[in-house]
């Protein structure tokens, strides 16, 4: 599918987080999202970026917003991940592939010279509406949650 562009509606999802509950997009209503789709847990650029989320996760808290993260990996993956890194957001296990489908993050990729099938780092930040404030693509794992904190402020959040 087609990456969902800015200001459109953001795709709904139901899956269960590294605990085995099942989140729907609907629940955060009136909430600003940051929706991140990664590769993999527990590799190098993926615990780069979870862990720096982890480090500014208080500033996402004041101003009010909730980070979501998303790759294909199992619940059982996620709680190992979020645990051994003490992540302390939500990190959802779409191992049927369907939201990062409707996302369009899945998909053919290059990598290091090798062709693979796989999500790629791309991130959607969601408003309170429930429709896509920013689309961030070939995300940098280091920069990307102050990017992000920066943004919220930037839009008023």
């Amino acid at each position: 599918m087609e990456m969902p562009k800015a200001g459109s509606p953001a795709p709904r999802f139901s899956l269960p987080d590294q605990e085995g509950v099942v989140h729907t997009l609907a629940e955060y209503a009136g909430k600003w999202v940051l929706l991140y789709f990664y590769p993999k847990d527990d590799t190098p650029g993926c615990t780069i970026e979870a862990c720096a989320l982890r480090d500014q996760f208080k500033d996402f808290e004041s101003i009010g917003a909730v980070v979501v993260g998303v790759s294909t990996d199992s619940v059982a993956s996620h709680k190992k991940f979020a645990s051994t890194y003490e992540l302390p957001f939500t990190l959802l296990s779409d191992l049927h592939k369907e939201t990062v489908g409707e996302y369009g993050v899945f998909g053919e990729r290059k990598f290091m010279g090798k062709t693979y099938v796989g999500t790629s780092r791309t991130s959607f930040l969601i408003d309170p509406s429930g429709n896509i404030a920013k689309v961030y693509k070939k995300v940098k794992p280091e920069t990307h949650a102050a990017e992000v904190v920066a943004d919220l402020k930037e839009l008023g959040a």
